[in-house]
Order: C-alpha cells, then structure tokens, then sequence
C-alpha cells in the first residue's frame, strides 16, 4: 500500500503543531502496516463514498478513501465532541 494526499488535507496538515504532524507520520505508518492497528481505531465514516477514518490522537481525526493499493488522505482535522 501507499499514501497519497489530496491538496485539501496538505492545506490543513500544515496548520497543525509538530507535534500532532509527528504523531500524524506514526499513525500513517501503522496505516501502511494494518488498517486494523488498534491505534488507528479505523472505521468506515461514510460508506456510501467509501470514506474511512482513522485517529491520530484523542483530538484529531484524519479521513481517506482506498483506491486499489493506494490510500487517498483527504482531509485532518479535530475531532468534535
């Protein structure tokens, strides 16, 4: 698998601290590794557009589509509650 990132979600990527972004790059790696990684808590967000999403921590939540062997990072951002 691979990652690739839409302009939407490099855009808001940026505006994070380094430390959300470094544990952003942790979590993509279990990405690349398992979807299922228990860290990840990955889930289906939309199924009707086959929207994903996976947590970077408690706060932030980063959300992506699977196309073939490629997983298309759309959009990071905090997570409401």
């Amino acid at each position: 698998m691979k990652i690739r990132y839409a302009p939407k979600f490099k855009k808001n990527f940026k505006t994070f601290p380094k430390e959300i972004r470094k544990k952003f790059y942790k979590q993509a790696n279990y990405l690349l590794q398992n979807l299922r990684h228990p860290s990840l808590r990955a889930k289906k967000y939309d199924k009707s557009r086959g929207i994903w999403q996976a947590r970077v921590d408690k706060a932030v939540r980063f959300y992506f589509l699977i196309e073939g062997d490629t997983y298309i990072l759309l959009e990071i951002k905090r997570h409401s509650k």
